[in-house]
């Protein structure tokens, strides 16, 4: 009993010792670091590796340095042209100063979250239904661009921000197809207008080449009978050669010379 009386002591001690050196001893991996506070005050920031604290006194709250992938939820918005939406996006960000994102706001993680759906409601507040629907990625930097100017001071440095779903109306859906419809029309007809227009200038210059020679528009003519003519059951009606209006045209007269016999003949 006397024996176990004296080690007794030396055990509990060795038990605390090790107690402390396990509330000393701190580990922080290469994607943390860890903000140190010595009896409520700011002291440094620690990391990464092994170093020591003094137990009871000092305070160390870790904080990975690794980007964060934060879902926006759906918010319900009322575009510049009052449309009613809802629009969520995706918002990436990493800490860069630990210490600022402890000491200078309260669960920075909720905030930034917090701040950047307020700011994709305002933004996407000012813009139109089509501006939301073509420009995606200018409103995107617009909301990094305010969301990472407000994260600042928190030491939160906002990487990229994506809107990723924009859900509206059935009724505007339908609204939407009808004016992409219309917008394809009003392309087929300019189209087919523009087409027909150069058509029409190549005949006129076919046309106006073929009128300064005599005989090329009877040989146009007779070469697209012979088209015509290899299919079967068509109908083949031969015009009058063109030619012929210099012939028959007022002030133009017709020479027909008789032979000196057929002229005998007659007076007899």
């Amino acid at each position: 009993m006397n024996i176990l009386g004296n080690i007794l002591p030396y055990v509990i001690a060795i038990f605390l010792a090790i107690a402390l050196l396990m509330k000393a001893v701190k580990i922080i991996p290469e994607y943390e670091r860890g903000v140190l506070f010595r009896l409520g005050r700011l002291v440094s920031v620690k990391g990464p590796g092994l170093f020591l604290i003094i137990p009871f006194i000092d305070k160390i709250t870790r904080v990975s340095l690794r980007i964060v992938v934060d879902n926006v939820p759906p918010q319900e918005v009322i575009t510049k042209d009052n449309v009613t939406c809802k629009v969520n996006a995706v918002l990436y960000y990493r800490v860069m100063e630990p210490d600022k994102a402890i000491v200078n706001v309260e669960h920075f993680h909720d905030a930034t979250s917090q701040f950047a759906q307020t700011t994709m409601r305002s933004v996407v507040g000012q813009a139109d239904l089509d501006e939301l629907l073509s420009e995606r990625d200018r409103l995107n930097k617009r909301i990094q661009v305010i969301v990472d100017s407000a994260t600042e001071p928190w030491g939160i440095k906002v990487t990229a921000v994506e809107i990723r779903d924009v859900i509206i109306p059935n009724e505007m859906q339908r609204a939407i197809a009808r004016q992409a419809e219309a917008e394809r029309d009003r392309r087929a007809v300019i189209i087919q207008a523009d087409g027909e227009k150069q058509a029409a200038q190549k005949i006129a210059e076919a046309t106006e080449i073929l009128s300064k020679v005599d005989g090329a528009m009877t040989l146009r003519i007779l070469r697209t009978i012979s088209e015509s003519a290899s299919q079967p059951g068509n109908t083949i009606l031969f015009p009058i050669p063109m030619d012929l209006k210099n012939i028959f045209s007022p002030g133009n007269s017709i020479d027909i010379k008789i032979p000196p016999a057929a002229n005998a003949q007659v007076n007899d």
